[in-house]
């Protein structure tokens, strides 16, 4: 059997251990030269291919429900739930999502983009089936890193206490997130790996059977019995904390083994109860350019597989956010020891790499553990700590509580940097950086603020840094800055709350915010060549908002347009029309931004301009609302 031939799981019922193997090997091969030219996650699929056939060999998929924690790791269950024929599409508007989505496929069970969710999802999901009296099996595969979330730790302490509720959790342990993973789980989940009893029973044993005479070779069909049964003897303590938290505890369990996986996973659905069963998997399995770099091969832009490197952009690109960011925060903290980076499991996505390789001692990853990152940065600062939390905008969303409560209410000088602002392009709702202006301008005692370039991001860091009143944040987006010239050192902070005049004019506010300023700026000249002359603003704050440069040129010009990358509702413009009203300025305003609509995913490009976000679209927009009698901009 081919796999292109299956559409359905089941299919895999009763296929031996070679064809297993050979279906294996076709989904490793589509896996790669699919993401080799799209881009997308690499790694973590690669190392799951053998425990998705081996669980799903045990598993009625027309009612057994499998719940997959984060879903970039599901790319081989994608690829035999009927997707193989669109598979060439991943990531791409209107093709097959990144991550695992409920409406794409019956047997996505539960879509996620987040970590650490899979365990409640499927406990919910158990207590909701013992509660109609239904039958069928329900299975949550979890990985080394997403168990370090909180909430992961919560529903294992939850479902341990529900002995008579059947739930199998698989921890598929890679000894990875997308970084190494860090703290007290994970190096006890090592060590169980790597105790020598397991070792020498994984390494040793079967040489060791075969030496005997007469009895080595008759005994192969039972060797991997006798080495499991072995194994309980050898490590009966290596399960010890989940068997006291409730659970059954089975493994380490080869995840590359089918024989072995299958027979566990057999063993494992007969028990009552909540079971764990721990997979010893490889990262980036069978590519050994991604087993050698599991960071840098977690995902991948589009890349040649026989060289593993990046294809080459047709031309030079300005230097990323992220990389201005860290550089401009290393050369800070090198003058300021209190200066403290703190990422959830994200450093190389937001640069922190770099801070850890420069100064390891001012660097601190929590692991997948947002809420934790917020309120220890809040401990930090109130002992005169500069605590840098560096986290996507979609990630910070996770900690608000901790935010309001630990952060805010206590007026704490804690720098929130969020990377991945605005719209981020292929991986989709769970992705994108929608909401940060709206959850956190509503927070008192926050500053909020938004750079329009690179080089303004570094001044701003040097504000967030100087800010010691209490908290602040900034956001920046995904992707490359404009190619303005940048300076090593030196840079003079941002006064808060103060906004620049960019353009005059007399007919038309606009006021831009963040990675809209530019934009403004084309919009203006396109308008320019209608007749209608543009004052363009670069806010740079949304709070506190520069009332007194924006109040006056609104009243004075009547018209006013606001322009965020980010949702409307709550937004940038909200914020706008609010101290218009608050200032009992009556003038028409006209918001652009993101309508309340979840982004699906698709090149940026392809998102601005679906929601009307291109300059020319909103140079349109802008005609259409206060100029109708003019002619069309982009006629």
């Amino acid at each position: 059997m081919h796999l292109s031939e299956i559409t359905h799981p089941n299919q895999l019922h009763g296929l031996s251990i070679r064809q297993l193997q050979q279906i294996a090997r076709q989904i490793r091969d589509k896996h790669l030269q699919t993401v080799a030219a799209t881009g997308g996650h690499l790694g973590p699929g690669l190392g799951v291919v053998e425990l998705t056939l081996g669980l799903y060999q045990t598993l009625d998929l027309d009612c057994d429900k499998v719940i997959w924690d984060v879903g970039h790791q599901a790319y081989p269950h994608k690829l035999i739930t009927g997707r193989y024929d669109n598979f060439h599409t991943l990531r791409q508007k209107d093709g097959i999502a990144g991550y695992l989505k409920r409406g794409e496929s019956k047997f996505d069970h539960f879509g996620a983009g987040h970590a650490s969710t899979s365990i409640s999802a499927a406990l919910g999901m158990a207590l909701a089936r013992d509660m109609k009296g239904e039958k069928f099996k329900v299975v949550a595969i979890i990985g080394d890193g997403a168990l370090t979330g909180g909430m992961a730790l919560e529903c294992i302490n939850h479902a341990g206490h529900l002995p008579k509720t059947n739930l199998l959790v698989v921890l598929n342990d890679n000894e990875m997130s997308i970084s190494p993973n860090v703290g007290a789980i994970p190096r006890y989940l090592n060590k169980m790996r790597l105790s020598p009893p397991v070792q020498f029973i994984k390494d040793n044993f079967e040489e060791q059977v075969k030496q005997i005479p007469f009895v080595g070779e008759s005994l192969s069909p039972e060797l991997e019995r006798i080495k499991e049964g072995m194994k309980r003897l050898a490590v009966p303590k290596v399960g010890a904390v989940f068997e006291e938290l409730g659970f059954t505890y089975i493994g380490p369990v080869d995840g590359h083994n089918l024989e072995e996986l299958i027979a566990t996973f057999e063993q494992a659905h007969k028990m009552t109860g909540p079971v764990l069963v721990h997979v010893a998997t490889t990262k980036g399995k069978g590519y050994e350019i991604a087993e050698l770099d599991k960071v840098g091969y977690h995902a991948q832009n589009p890349f040649n597989v026989l060289t593993g490197k990046a294809v080459p952009s047709s031309k030079p690109k300005p230097p990323a956010y992220a990389k201005v960011f860290a550089h401009t925060l290393v050369k800070l903290a090198e003058q300021n020891p209190k200066i403290v980076g703190i990422t959830a499991a994200m450093a190389t996505g937001t640069g922190l790499d770099k801070l850890q390789a420069k100064l390891p001692d001012q660097y601190i990853d929590v692991g997948i553990a947002e809420q934790h990152a917020v309120t220890m940065s809040a401990g930090l600062a109130a002992e005169g700590i500069r605590p840098v939390v560096a986290i996507y905008s979609t990630f910070l969303q996770r900690a608000f509580d901790q935010i309001i409560h630990d952060v805010c209410i206590q007026n704490l000088p804690v720098f929130f940097c969020m990377d991945r602002a605005g719209i981020v392009g292929a991986d989709g709702p769970t992705h994108q950086g929608m909401y940060d202006i709206a959850y956190l301008r509503c927070i008192p005692n926050m500053v909020v603020m938004a750079p329009k370039d690179e080089a303004e991001l570094q001044r701003m860091v040097v504000t967030g840094i100087n800010h010691t009143t209490g908290p602040i944040a900034m956001r920046t987006p995904r992707g490359n800055g404009y190619g303005v010239p940048l300076m090593e050192e030196g840079w003079e902070p941002v006064e808060i709350g103060k906004g620049e005049i960019l353009r005059n004019g007399d007919d038309v506010l606009l006021l831009g915010y963040g990675t809209m300023v530019y934009p403004a700026m084309q919009v203006a000249e396109i308008l320019n060549e209608h007749g209608i002359q543009a004052t363009v603003i670069n806010a740079r704050f949304v709070k506190p908002l520069d009332t007194e440069l924006i109040l006056p040129l609104a009243k004075k010009i009547g018209r006013v347009v606001t322009l965020e990358e980010g949702c409307l509702m709550g937004g940038f413009g909200s914020a706008v029309a609010e101290a218009l009203l608050d200032a009992d300025i009556v003038v028409p305003v006209k918001r652009i931004g993101v309508p309340d609509v979840l982004v699906d995913h698709a090149e940026p490009n392809e998102s601005k301009a679906e929601l009307g976000l291109t300059s020319p679209q909103m140079a349109e927009t802008v005609m259409q609302a206060f100029f109708s009698k003019q002619p069309s901009a982009v006629s």
